[in-house]
């Protein structure tokens, strides 16, 4: 039976589309943030393991590892993902997980962190440029605007004139952790292809930190590790707190919790604005450092955190009612509605 469509119906029909655009966009929003608060959360924790004698390449190893761990009854669950997206586990484990911590502790063993941190944020506006120049695909204003002032919020943040020295091979490391960047928000948002079935997020988190795992095991050599530091408490500004409780927070909050959050959001948005909220990462990381481990913000960082968050609102932002009809920027992956006078039988709503 054919089912002909009037003015009424298409009118609930849009309804009931924008309604649920706006939930899905809500929910990628509200999970982009509790990734961002995740991830930011982590250099506070990793900081007085730091300090307590753990090198830095090893909290990262740890915190890789024992996310693995968690997720390995996961990894198990979906091992047919292994003969379906092999090359996308492996990316993401590559990329998105090793490369973009051991070519940021790299970059910030050569130059000022704050300015290792600013290039390596660079990561939304080149997934803009993906978007745009490799996949040919439209941009909103309000995504390259968005991006311009987290940009410009963040090198407030980090205050990148204080460090102002340049170091040809940190810089490039400092851009290699950017590209990885990128290649997480853009690895997170892949569907299925040809008709396959998109892959579970879950399980290509969970052999992302597997592959990950056994990568940074190369370069951080947990062998040399001085383990009794985890059985003893470490300073958290003037408290002394167990080591094995925050490396429990980096573990559990600061990966598990952040990956899955961020990649969820990724899917119900889209790479590109993921990644502008994402910078938010910064400014709570600051925020938490100045209350737990009482590092003060000076007034440039509290107006570059404002804008950083202006940024992300802009970016977020609905695009203009005549944008093309794949709005990449502004939302989730929505389908085309059914033309006034044809049929709307299987229209198909985002999930």
């Amino acid at each position: 039976m054919t089912l002909m469509s009037s003015p009424g119906i298409m009118c609930r029909v849009r309804t009931h589309a924008s309604s649920h655009g706006g939930h899905r966009k809500s929910v990628g929003l509200g999970l982009a943030l509790v990734s961002a608060v995740a991830f930011g959360g982590s250099g506070v924790a990793a900081k007085p393991l730091i300090v307590a004698g753990l090198d830095p390449l090893q909290v990262v190893w740890l915190r890789v590892t024992g996310a693995a761990l968690v997720m390995l009854p996961l990894a198990v669950r979906h091992r047919a993902l292994l003969r379906r997206r092999p090359g996308l586990l492996a990316g993401f484990g590559l990329l998105a997980v090793a490369g973009v911590q051991a070519c940021y502790f790299a970059a910030i063993s050569r130059m000022p962190v704050g300015v290792a941190l600013l290039v390596e944020y660079l990561g939304p506006a080149l997934v803009l440029g993906w978007v745009r120049f490799v996949q040919r695909r439209p941009v909103t204003r309000a995504a390259a605007l968005g991006v311009v002032l987290a940009v410009g919020g963040l090198a407030c943040v980090v205050e990148v004139w204080s460090g102002l020295s340049f170091d040809a091979l940190g810089l490039l490391l400092a851009l290699g952790a950017a590209c990885c960047q990128a290649a997480y928000f853009i690895l997170s948002g892949q569907g299925g292809d040809d008709g396959d079935r998109a892959p579970d997020p879950l399980g290509v988190i969970a052999y992302g930190l597997l592959v990950g795992a056994a990568v940074l095991t190369v370069v951080a050599r947990p062998w040399a590790m001085h383990w009794s530091v985890l059985a003893g408490t470490a300073d958290l500004n003037g408290t002394p707190v167990a080591a094995a409780l925050l490396l429990a927070w980096i573990v559990l909050l600061a990966t598990v919790l952040a990956y899955v959050t961020g990649v969820l959001s990724v899917r119900r948005l889209s790479p590109q604005v993921a990644g502008v909220v994402a910078c938010l990462e910064a400014v709570i990381a600051t925020v938490l450092a100045w209350v737990l481990l009482g590092e003060h913000l000076s007034a440039p960082q509290i107006i570059g955190g404002v804008v950083v968050l202006a940024g992300a609102f802009v970016a977020q932002s609905p695009a203009p009612s005549k944008a093309s009809a794949r709005p990449v920027a502004s939302g989730g992956p929505e389908r085309e509605l059914p033309a006034r006078g044809t049929a709307t039988q299987g229209v198909d709503f985002p999930l």
